[in-house]
């Protein structure tokens, strides 16, 4: 085991909101030494959705009892850094957010088919198909990144749950010698995935490793309540899971990827994803063994880059498995739970062993948890 000493937060959920008590406890991870283990088998995934930081029991227990309404933003810790609490800010931060908010598109009314009956993933809760109603709202073009949090962080001094826990997960082929040295144990249902000791969204892969080539790739080693964060402080939200699957399928009905159902349509690469044996050999056929710049790989159908592919994306929704097929209009998901939901897959998924970068895919971590492909994208209704 793995022991250490660290910060386990006990939250109260509003409405996406988090208001968080902290109590000091020693946390064992599910780790385990690091083995040259072999795949378990084809499709039990990536195993991303197995890096969770301990969540003590009776989280759900507590939320079940507390009620469902919104509280105004500047009273959550999280408040702090949100539009309404910074009024009187600079002109100059006016200017970046105002810069950050111009990167969207209008995501417009309509209907959808969300899941599917014919799921790639029967565990992830993926169907039954059910038609969904949504109102319009914006979406940002791209994921956020890494010049996009830097000035989040510059104007707030925000501290991200990977720098205050001191390390995240890591994908073991992207370590250094040294680091991969250092480290004597590893996640036991995924053996490729390593607790790297100073991992955070500005050291990807650890200590000895930097974004300042990579301002323009989506952030990573963000936590949910970091985006939420970061949300509150552009003056924006989290997606619920039905808006980011209508937004991914940019327009079009009942297709597997955002750009329709053939992965590489006349042979072109529409995503980054990984090419090769998973975990042993990423061949870069896309042109990218990591994460990539965002923008690099076409559009869908409203103007969204890297819907599926490169990092991971956090949604609003808590997790859940078991869908009613009733028509329903702007549905929210469940009001409490355990796990967060998030969409896309990563520069880590291969049809082979994690086939989630379809619309209709999903998968889910802890609110505290962050690894090396996952990030986040906002929405937001302003002015509809």
């Amino acid at each position: 085991m793995f022991p250490r000493s660290t910060l386990v937060i006990l939250c109260v959920y509003y409405v996406g909101i988090v208001s968080c008590d902290t109590t000091q406890q020693s946390v064992e991870p599910d780790l385990t030494p690091s083995p040259t283990a072999e795949p378990e088998s084809s499709g039990s995934g990536c195993g991303c959705q197995s890096l969770k930081r301990d969540v003590p029991s009776g989280v759900a227990a507590r939320t079940a009892k507390e009620p469902h309404t919104p509280r105004d933003p500047r009273e959550l810790p999280a408040g702090k850094y949100s539009a309404a609490a910074n009024r009187d800010e600079g002109q100059s931060e006016c200017r970046e957010r105002a810069d950050i908010s111009a990167e969207m598109v209008l995501i417009p009314a309509g209907q959808f088919l969300m899941g599917t009956d014919n799921p790639g993933i029967p565990q992830d809760g993926e169907g039954p198909q059910r038609r969904v109603h949504l109102d319009a709202f914006y979406m940002d073009i791209h994921e956020v990144r890494n010049l996009d949090f830097q000035k989040f962080v510059n104007a707030t001094g925000y501290v991200t749950e990977a720098e205050k826990f001191g390390d995240s997960f890591v994908f073991e082929g992207l370590l250094s010698e040294k680091i991969k040295s250092e480290i004597s144990q590893a996640v036991a249902a995924a053996p490729w995935w390593l607790p790297v000791k100073g991992a955070n969204w500005k050291h990807p892969e650890g200590p000895d490793s930097h974004i300042a080539d990579r301002l323009e790739h989506p952030v990573l080693h963000v936590s949910w309540n970091d985006a939420m964060a970061y949300c509150l402080w552009a003056g924006k939200r989290l997606p619920t899971e039905a808006e980011w699957e209508y937004a991914c399928r940019g327009g079009l009905q009942d297709r597997l990827f955002p750009w329709g159902n053939k992965l590489n349509p006349k042979g072109q690469h529409y995503a980054n994803l990984w090419q090769g044996q998973f975990p042993k050999e990423n061949t870069g056929e896309d042109g990218y063994v990591k994460t990539s710049p965002v923008m690099s790989f076409p559009v869908n159908g409203y103007g969204l880059y890297d819907m599926v592919g490169n990092a991971w994306e956090w949604t609003a929704d808590w997790w859940n498995v078991h869908h009613a097929t009733d028509e329903l209009h702007n549905p929210t998901g469940p009001a409490t739970g355990r796990d967060r939901v998030k969409k896309g897959g990563s520069y880590m998924c291969h049809k082979s062993y994690c086939y989630r970068y379809r619309c209709a895919a999903r998968s889910q971590n802890t609110p505290d948890s962050s690894s090396s492909n996952l990030g986040f994208r906002c929405i937001s209704k302003k002015g509809l």
